[in-house]
């Protein structure tokens, strides 16, 4: 069997200046535990990037590094060209507002309406807004992802598709440039999976967004994702579209492709 992450296959660069995310064989270890082993990857404007992989693979680990709550132990992260070593809280803070992050659980405030937690970012940093002016922002963003009519519940009365809908319309609150999705469809049905990935598709189309997609669902990842990358014990195994990966003779590959 073809070691594991012994070659990365169909890697094609993007020139510096189109590329929203630059990773940079980033080295990352918890302990003896090392989860990142030289990895680099890229995300063009406007583009979107699944990255699969088993648990413990790194994937949210990636994620992390993008917004700046994970320093690699080693490597670069440039983000709409700025690397983030060495930048100033207030930096990095800039950087954050520019990239939206939907957690893989919403990560709603329970104490919070549906309104007041969409208004969250609003209220910290657009301090200038009037409350007219925030509520018609939370308007139009509830109905952007089709859920306007529950301003005033509580997230323990939504479903799990809702609440995920309510967590997007949070992150893109700040329009931002980049938005980071970790794992959009776990523990929804076909049906609520389906309406995340029409959902992201539109936003995609209409916000011309770069987007990276950490997810276990293939289908999705077909589905949403221009080009998909596919970690194993620290290393990229293969990066390239859907057809790239079911031409590869890679035996981790075809093995993933087969029981995803």
């Amino acid at each position: 069997m073809t070691a594991p992450g012994a070659m990365q296959e169909s890697k094609k660069t993007e020139p510096v200046t189109s590329l929203a995310v630059a990773i940079d064989q980033v080295h990352q270890s918890f302990g003896t535990h090392r989860v990142l082993d030289g990895v680099s990857l890229s995300v063009a404007s406007g583009k979107t990037l699944a990255v699969l992989g088993r648990s413990g693979t790194g994937k949210s680990v990636l994620l992390r590094m993008v917004i700046g709550l994970q320093k690699p132990d080693a490597g670069s992260v440039r983000i709409l060209g700025q690397d983030l070593n060495g930048l100033t809280l207030d930096e990095l803070g800039e950087i954050r507002k520019r990239t939206g992050f939907l957690f893989q659980h919403a990560a709603l405030y329970d104490s919070l309406t549906v309104e007041d937690n969409v208004a969250f970012p609003l209220d910290h940093h657009r301090k200038g807004m009037t409350a007219a002016e925030r509520s018609e922002r939370v308007n139009t963003l509830l109905a952007e992802v089709g859920i306007e009519g529950s301003l005033k519940k509580m997230p323990s009365e939504l479903s799990g598709g809702m609440q995920k809908r309510v967590g997007l319309a949070r992150a893109l609150a700040l329009n931002p440039e980049i938005l980071l999705l970790d794992e959009p469809t776990a523990g929804l049905d076909p049906i609520g999976s389906g309406e995340i990935d029409d959902l992201v598709l539109k936003l995609k189309e209409e916000r011309h967004m770069s987007s990276i997609v950490v997810t276990h669902d293939m289908h999705s990842a077909k589905t949403i994702a221009d080009r998909l990358v596919l970690l194993d014990k620290g290393h990229v195994v293969i990066e390239g579209t859907f057809d790239d990966l079911k031409r590869s003779d890679n035996d981790f590959v075809r093995l993933f492709l087969k029981q995803s």
